[in-house]
């Protein structure tokens, strides 16, 4: 089981993030981290792989303890046996498939795991190819896949697949359920799409502020429709429109079309092209630009 007990404060220029959470993973299980953006999610991800340092608190892998601040202890990202894929798979672009994923191999010899998890990751066919020459979901599945070479304790998933569209989207879904059923690799997703988490997630844990705020499965996390606070998706503003009084703006999220009544004050500082953060505020949706 993976445990934490965490505290940090992250500040930016114009925002202060108080993280303070509790978390306990089982082993072999696929947890999701859902909420809208700035509470924390990518934040957590990075506290358990120990990219980002906690102020206080506790993270162990069963009897391995990799952060203790009462000691003053901290094991090395490197050595903690954790695989992260984020939404850009960051292959090395000299290299081809078969060869990234030997990279990642501790010993070069032993690629048992190798040739199985480009079967269970349908690259058979991808293997002498450079990552340029391949899709945005072959990408992501061969970053899968080299997360999985070492068989990781831990498997942190930062939205990859966030950028795909939906063809490529449920391919990489199917094999993340495969690898998942296969490998039994302790899994932490942090996703947007209530779709994705409910067909791959055993448990989600909904975060807002810098703290979980529910938690269950995602049958019961999802089964009320009413919007809840604060609760915000990110999008790209398609097409800006006057309405009358008003002005419609169709905004492109995750693949989907959406088009939202905004009031002038709300887009006086939009325009087409730009990220924007569409959120519910006492029942009515808003608009707002993302954070710079």
């Amino acid at each position: 089981m993976i445990e934490a007990n965490l505290s940090k404060i992250l500040e930016t220029n114009n925002h202060r993030l108080e993280i303070d959470l509790t978390l306990q993973i089982p082993t072999g299980s696929f947890y999701s981290l859902y909420g809208p953006s700035g509470a924390g999610k990518t934040s957590t991800l990075r506290l358990l792989a120990g990219l980002l340092q906690p102020d206080h608190g506790l993270i162990r892998f069963h009897d391995d303890v990799w952060f203790d601040s009462n000691k003053k202890y901290s094991k090395n990202s490197a050595h903690r046996n954790i695989g992260y894929v984020f939404q850009e798979g960051g292959l090395f672009p000299n290299m081809t498939v078969f060869e990234n994923l030997e990279f990642a191999l501790t010993n070069k010899k032993d690629n048992k795991q190798l040739h199985e998890l480009i079967g269970l990751m349908r690259l058979e066919t991808l293997c002498d190819r450079k990552p340029n020459t391949l899709s945005g979901g072959q990408k992501q599945r061969v970053a899968l896949a080299r997360a999985l070479v070492q068989k990781p304790k831990l498997l942190l998933l930062d939205e990859p697949l966030a950028a795909l569209d939906n063809a490529s989207r449920m391919e990489l879904q199917d094999c993340l359920i495969q690898t998942h059923n296969t490998l039994k690799t302790t899994t932490l997703l942090v996703s947007h799409n209530k779709e994705e988490i409910l067909k791959l997630s055993d448990h989600v844990l909904v975060m807002d502020d810098g703290k979980i705020r529910r938690q269950g499965s995602p049958e019961i996390i999802f089964k009320e429709n009413t919007p809840q606070k604060n609760m915000e998706l990110q999008g790209k503003i398609l097409k800006i429109e006057p309405k009358g009084t008003l002005f419609l703006v169709t905004v492109n999220i995750q693949g989907n079309t959406l088009e939202i009544c905004a009031q002038k004050h709300e887009i006086d500082t939009l325009k087409v092209g730009d990220e924007i953060l569409i959120g519910i505020q006492d029942f009515n949706p808003f608009l707002r630009s993302t954070p710079k």
